[in-house]
């Protein structure tokens, strides 16, 4: 019976460890940019520069942890691990959710969005799981000799440290973002007819002038009993709102293209039905200038040889990436957006966008952006 409770604990901890470190790792600067959020509520912004490495060390470490589990090495050292590790996670979750700030802990990146709470309670599950392994770690037997087990254990550290690596400076292997191939941008906008919004409970402070007696009502209540046709009782501060049930939420909402002036450019940039080459770099003072002019030489091809619209995309200020553009000789047009939406398109500054009617025909990092001849092969000659 003991043995059994154990082998379930061991099993179940070892791959949801397992899942949540591939599932984060496929897209590490996404979780850096979580971390990053964590940094601002506990005042550590000094630490913003370690974000990526620490999003790739953790989610290695996630994994490594559960599979050194799951194959027996060294498992007084990976139960006290696993424990710290669960220990740390539910602090988080818990000061995110009990404080109202961090409202996405992605701990399972964007695939399975989870609210604080919901968070907290997975991981205070985890915790209950590790104290059983924790009290009986001496009993955990590896089903390897201890020179293969470490063997393996090395293996695996270099299979997931690469993952990590590898989905940093490629892209993510499945793309679970709004932006995604294949998506289209504008129906990701909209919200269908009758869809219901969100439902909110308001919530009032009252008192009586004459009695001086105080009440607390709930909005259906206050309708109901026509207490505000009474004179006498009178609303004391704000009415309060809470979050009742959540409706209807676009996948995407938050985009906005305007140019210089502020005029929106939705409508006309997405629903262009010829092929369009965008260019996003959220951030140009961050960007990879090389990797930009060589973007910039095969969008002047395209322009020249297909007419191609090239647009850049940037959350600049427009007088700094006026000037930015002039001195690299850019040849798209300059659109500005919200930085969060554009790391949200591309996990890549710079990275390259292929769209056609509004639609996400494919995407690149620039380690690896298309040739022109690609391009023009697989794409522009078709259509």
């Amino acid at each position: 019976m003991k043995n059994g409770l154990v082998w379930f604990c061991r099993i179940a901890v070892g791959l949801l460890f397992i899942f949540s470190g591939l599932i984060k790792a496929n897209d590490p600067l996404g979780f850096s940019y979580k971390l990053e959020e964590y940094f601002e509520v506990f005042h550590l912004t000094s630490l913003n520069g370690l974000a990526l490495s620490l999003a790739i060390i953790l989610c290695a470490l996630e994994m490594i942890l559960g599979f050194a589990l799951l194959i027996g090495t060294r498992a007084v050292q990976v139960v006290w691990g696993l424990l710290l590790l669960i220990i740390f996670f539910a602090f988080l979750t818990f000061y995110s959710a009990f404080f109202k700030v961090v409202q996405t802990c992605g701990c399972f990146g964007d695939a399975i969005p989870l609210t604080p709470w919901q968070s907290f309670s997975k991981d205070m599950v985890l915790l209950l799981l590790v104290l059983v392994l924790f009290v009986n770690r001496t009993s955990i037997k590896s089903l390897f000799n201890k020179k293969t087990g470490d063997q393996l254990l090395i293996g695996a550290t270099i299979v997931f440290v690469g993952f990590g690596l590898y989905t940093y400076n490629f892209l993510p292997i499945v793309d679970f973002l709004p932006y995604k191939i294949g998506a289209n941008i504008l129906e990701e906008m909209k919200t269908p007819p009758g869809s219901k919004p969100d439902e909110f409970e308001v919530t009032y402070n009252l008192k009586n002038k004459k009695t001086s007696e105080t009440k607390v009502m709930r909005d259906k209540e206050y309708l109901k009993t026509a207490i505000w046709k009474d004179a006498n009782w009178e609303i004391v501060g704000s009415p309060e709102s809470r979050l009742v049930k959540k409706g209807f939420e676009p996948k995407i909402r938050d985009l906005n293209i305007q140019d210089a002036q502020g005029n929106n450019y939705n409508q006309e940039l997405l629903s262009n039905p010829f092929y369009s080459l965008v260019i996003v770099a959220y951030n140009l003072e961050g960007t990879n200038t090389n990797a930009l002019n060589r973007i910039n030489a095969l969008a002047a091809n395209l322009i020249q040889n297909f007419n191609t619209r090239v647009i850049l995309l940037t959350s600049n200020a427009p007088a700094n990436a006026e000037v930015f553009a002039k001195q690299h000789k850019l040849v798209g047009e300059l659109f500005y957006a919200d930085g969060v939406p554009l790391k949200t398109m591309v996990r890549s500054n710079p990275g390259i966008i292929l769209l056609k009617n509004g639609t996400v025909i494919n995407k690149w990092h620039y380690h690896n952006m298309p040739k022109y001849e690609d391009l023009v092969k697989n794409y522009l000659s078709k259509q």
